[in-house]
């Protein structure tokens, strides 16, 4: 504990899961935190139910209470003006930023033909773009500080390697690596760091339920799911601990990786 003690972390997508799970962590490792969400249903083509208001201020009590300060701000990822307006008044209020957690995105499912035109855009624009304002919105504060930092994209196992049903999602997440790659190579002379990590499925309330009815009409694809570790699903705490690690001084030699907290499955 006490790694991030004096630092500032903004997350993205902080009202439960692993962005809330991320926010914990980090304010216990003595990070401030500004965190957002949308809060609010961000497609109809999102078979679970969205984040509230009220799971926002719960991620918020719960860095208070970790002895920490937050600024909890409802934000779409989408939204450049807002997010830069989020930013300004958290750097205002605790005095920098040096960590930026691009963890926001959403998923739902079907075969690639079968997707129609909003779910694309919508997965796309959510989790690829939004990762690139989320950038836009941060990146420039920390070349000015002229303090480092670290920056941690969340991609997923969808990210390096074709998993089916999940064409849009599967673009978005192998984009964002594509983005970390480059960013690594742009900011590492400012000495900031940028990674990405490769969930396994995350126990969170982003469920849908057609997944199954999908892989039980099409067998044959089931088991490029399945992971090599004896367990289904990682908890949001095992993704908040890498985040955690990436975000110290512990991982100052490390950009440009991506990290798999991913049961084996990528070595499949």
């Amino acid at each position: 504990m006490g790694r991030l003690e004096g630092r500032v972390a903004f997350i993205t997508g902080a009202a439960r899961g692993q962005g809330r799970a991320e926010a914990v962590r980090l304010a216990a490792e003595g990070a401030d935190i500004i965190a957002v969400d949308l809060v609010a249903a961000a497609s109809t083509f999102v078979g679970y139910a969205a984040a509230t208001q009220d799971d926002l201020d719960e991620t918020a009590k719960l860095v208070e209470e970790r002895g920490r300060r937050i600024i909890a701000r409802k934000a779409d990822v989408r939204d450049l003006a807002a997010l830069q307006a989020v930013v300004a008044e958290g750097v205002a209020a605790f005095g920098g930023l040096d960590v930026v957690v691009a963890n926001a995105g959403i998923v739902n499912y079907g075969r690639t033909w079968e997707l129609d035109e909003e779910q694309w855009q919508d997965v796309i624009d959510t989790n690829l773009t939004g990762v690139w304002k989320t950038v836009k919105a941060t990146v420039p504060v920390l070349i000015e500080q002229g303090r480092g930092g670290s920056v941690i994209i969340t991609s997923s196992v969808a990210g390096l390697k074709g998993l089916p049903f999940l064409a849009h999602y599967a673009s978005s997440k192998h984009g964002v690596v594509g983005l970390a790659k480059v960013l690594a190579n742009e900011l590492g002379e400012h000495d900031i760091r940028v990674n990405t990590v490769h969930p396994h499925g995350v126990r969170t309330g982003m469920t849908d339920m057609s997944m199954g009815d999908l892989l039980a009409s099409s067998p044959l694809l089931g088991p490029i799911y399945m992971p090599t570790l004896p367990y289904q699903m990682v908890e949001p705490e095992d993704i908040a601990n890498i985040v955690a690690f990436l975000a110290s001084d512990e991982g100052k030699y490390i950009t440009g990786a991506q990290l798999p907290v991913d049961l084996g499955a990528l070595n499949r």
